[in-house]
């Protein structure tokens, strides 16, 4: 079922169910009622990421408290989606715009990779969440992805799971038609991996290209910046190999 972008759509932490009632924390209150300056009974969707998305009416019991009751579902939850996405930390800015697109184009899991010519530091856990969840508010998304610790390029391959691809963006490819590469990869469960802005090292490359597990891909003639690769290489997964199909 399709989302409706009518109404204004608002995560929240607590469970839903017919009848329930919430009340909006502080960040919640100064948005609805200072920010969207909504009225009595205004209507709302609500998400939690496990229940599904409700139809809320909103109600102010006095000046500096509003309750939002859960009316009638409107879209059952879906699952998560499947694809993984790695990427190396950028300045705050920039991966900010990236773990936001990264949601949109539908990220399941997102996960900060450190690797030897990083130029950005992780980021704190808690803006990176801000930025899924308001990626989700404002995109229609049910599931929010699963935001994983930072981890170094080696552990994270050391541990790689069994049956899953990883699909890394490798501007030394040969060739600039990634769809050549992709046509190889079959029906496997999808993760891609974005590199630093000075791009992977020779031996992370090297280790890379060492596992079975994983298929480099080019991203055309021109230089891209980390984000606009990001979003680049997750269109192009999506329409050739994803859930666009």
């Amino acid at each position: 079922m399709r989302a409706n972008y009518r109404l204004q759509r608002l995560f929240i932490a607590a469970d839903l169910a017919e009848g329930v009632s919430v009340e909006a924390d502080k960040d919640q209150f100064h948005y609805l009622a200072h920010v969207l300056r909504a009225e009595e009974n205004t209507e709302l969707l609500l998400f939690n990421g496990r229940d599904g998305e409700w139809r809320a009416r909103l109600t102010y019991p006095t000046r500096k408290k509003i309750v939002l009751e859960a009316v009638e579902q409107t879209r059952p939850q879906t699952p998560p989606a499947d694809l993984h996405y790695l990427f190396a930390p950028l300045k705050v800015g920039r991966m900010d715009y990236m773990v936001q697109k990264a949601v949109e184009m539908g990220a399941g899991i997102i996960q900060p990779v450190m690797t030897q010519h990083v130029q950005g530091k992780p980021g704190k856990s808690d803006r990176l969440a801000a930025n899924i969840i308001e990626a989700a508010e404002q995109c229609g998304v049910l599931a929010i992805p699963e935001l994983r610790e930072p981890a170094k390029l080696a552990d994270i391959i050391e541990a790689w799971p069994d049956g899953r691809r990883l699909i890394f963006c490798d501007e030394a490819e040969e060739t600039q038609n990634p769809l050549d590469a992709l046509k190889g990869v079959g029906e496997a469960s999808l993760a891609l991996i974005v590199g630093p802005e000075g791009g992977f090292s020779d031996e992370e490359r090297s280790l890379l290209r060492s596992r079975d597990f994983v298929t480099a891909i080019p991203l055309g003639p021109r230089i891209l910046r980390a984000d606009t690769a990001a979003v680049a290489a997750l269109a192009v997964i999506q329409a050739a190999i994803g859930d666009w199909r």
